[in-house]
């Protein structure tokens, strides 16, 4: 649970919402919602491009704590909530329309379960951070 690797697995997952913004900002013309034949509506090429552009900056803003992750408590918290509330309207979604395809189940299972552990992860790292800078600004006995 070092910080090296919390930084390289948080980039890497910082590159899906930065990819599938950019995709999605392609509205239904997006090959995820291209292969359903939606029809072309306004609203409903509106909505995915809007949540896409969301997306898309969630990406961008989980790329830019990546360097200072132990000091972005706050904005790690926030972005994970944001995800878990994510999975939580995939789980309504769920039960409400049925289960998507497998991929999507993986999605939520991350959403639901990863969030906290990341949230927690952060926040050892945090500790660990902390406290080899505080013994390192202890005087040394004389």
């Amino acid at each position: 649970m070092t910080k090296k690797a919390l930084q390289v697995v948080t980039a890497m997952l910082g590159l899906v919402p930065l990819g599938t913004g950019l995709i999605g900002l392609m509205g239904l013309s997006d090959p995820l919602y291209a292969s359903l034949g939606i029809p072309a509506a306004p609203i409903l090429d509106s909505n995915p491009r809007f949540l896409s552009g969301v997306w898309l900056g969630l990406g961008c803003a989980v790329l830019w704590m990546v360097p200072r992750i132990e000091s972005q408590g706050v904005l790690i918290r926030a972005l994970w909530g944001m995800i878990f509330l994510g999975g939580v309207g995939r789980v309504l979604s769920a039960g409400l329309a049925g289960w998507p395809p497998a991929p999507f189940i993986a999605f939520t299972a991350l959403e639901i379960v990863g969030a906290p552990l990341f949230v927690y992860w952060q926040a050892r790292v945090a500790m660990q951070v902390s406290g080899a800078a505080s013994k390192r600004r202890q005087p040394s006995p004389a």
